[in-house]
């Protein structure tokens, strides 16, 4: 499991769905789709259908990798932080149920009130 309070996820930036699809096509169910994807420097998030799913690249070669499945059913709470005048940075807060807080951080530009309504979508 990833250490949410320790990890690395800082300034995600938007990465391609269908890349996200690809390393994941054997984790993902046969009806589930990613609608939206991220990664830092080597870790990612991916928004699918179902859940998010985050990966944590781990080692010097890369070759060990963690994913952690967040299933929609146990957000209890979320939260958005735009990007300010000076502050380009936005994050996006979520209280999982049995979890606690995840913490993520995304560079200039990527649109969290669209993950905001995303998340409406798919937990309320």
């Amino acid at each position: 499991m990833i250490d949410f309070a320790n990890a690395a996820y800082v300034k995600l930036n938007e990465r391609n769905p269908a890349d996200a699809h690809a390393d994941l096509a054997e984790l993902l169910l046969p009806d589930e789709r990613v609608l939206v994807a991220f990664r830092g420097i080597r870790d990612s998030v991916t928004f699918t259908t179902k859940r998010i799913v985050a990966v944590n690249v781990q080692g010097m070669t890369g070759k060990k990798k963690d994913y952690t499945s967040l299933p929609y059913s146990r957000v209890q709470a979320f939260s958005v932080e735009t990007a300010g005048t000076f502050d380009r940075d936005t994050e996006l807060e979520l209280w999982f149920s049995g979890l606690g807080l995840v913490k993520l951080e995304f560079g200039a530009g990527v649109d969290v009130r669209g993950l905001s309504r995303l998340l409406a979508e798919r937990c309320l």
